[in-house]
């Protein structure tokens, strides 16, 4: 269910340009109109068709969820590996430099750096893929101090091998699930927040937001129900997806390494 769910709002994200080749902020039609044949999710205040702007602003919101957690997934694995593997000094300080940057609020910092810099995905990207590392990082520091010492890394260290190919070859593998499902349940914290920063008219103001649709639509709450409804539906969907396919991963994974 996740997978297909995901994988659904993948497509949609990838083929935004064929499914809906219009530009989202251009106007087609008579304002506050309702979903019908023509237009499937209505217009907007402006004219500009909706369901154009909900299929741009899906790719939107994939866009920043994944280039934030190929930013987060290699930090995050790499410092929490060294510190499991390593121990001693090199874990104190490790973990004593994820703590600092995981007391960070990122969403006022996404707002610090908005103000001094300029609105830009870009910007969001670097800030939130920088900010959401350090979690990861304790997830799977966790899983590598209680892998290391178990049986069958003994009998790699028995055989001889070296503590990094027992480290890639052995532990790392075991840490991923717990790795993966939290960087699942991080995409789509990062999606919200991506949200959060359209809905204040802060995001990118040359790609629609799912955010940006919602806020467009408070002062017509009672008038045009379709202008909040379909872009709030597009961020549950992409949320519950993310989520979902997070535990669906974890479990084949568990299954493959914990027979």
């Amino acid at each position: 269910m996740g997978i297909t769910l995901t994988g659904m709002v993948l497509v949609v994200a990838g083929l935004a340009d064929v499914l809906a080749p219009g530009d989202p902020f251009a106007p087609v039609g008579s304002a506050l109109r309702a979903p019908s044949s023509t237009h499937p999710m209505g217009t907007d205040d402006l004219g500009r068709d909706l369901l154009t702007g909900v299929i741009h602003g899906i790719r939107t919101s994939v866009f920043v969820a994944l280039s934030a957690g190929l930013i987060a997934l290699p930090l995050g694995v790499a410092v929490g590996a060294i510190a499991g593997a390593r121990g001693g000094l090199v874990d104190d300080v490790l973990m004593r430099l994820s703590e600092v940057w995981q007391v960070m609020p990122r969403f006022f910092l996404a707002l610090m750096v908005i103000a001094l810099f300029g609105q830009g995905l870009d910007r969001i990207v670097v800030v939130l893929g920088l900010t959401s590392w350090a979690v990861l990082a304790r997830i799977v520091r966790a899983e590598i101090l209680s892998i290391r010492e178990r049986a069958f890394v003994e009998a790699a260290r028995a055989l001889g091998m070296s503590e990094a190919r027992i480290l890639l070859r052995h532990m790392l593998p075991h840490a991923m699930p717990a790795a993966i499902v939290f960087v699942a349940l991080l995409l789509a914290q990062v999606c919200l927040i991506e949200a959060s920063l359209g809905f204040l008219g802060l995001s990118d103001p040359n790609a629609i937001s799912l955010g940006y649709l919602a806020g467009q639509a408070q002062r017509f709450l009672r008038v045009a129900w379709w202008m909040w409804f379909f872009p709030g539906l597009a961020l549950i969907t992409i949320v519950i997806g993310f989520n979902l396919v997070g535990d669906s991963i974890n479990d084949r994974l568990r299954d493959r390494f914990w027979p």
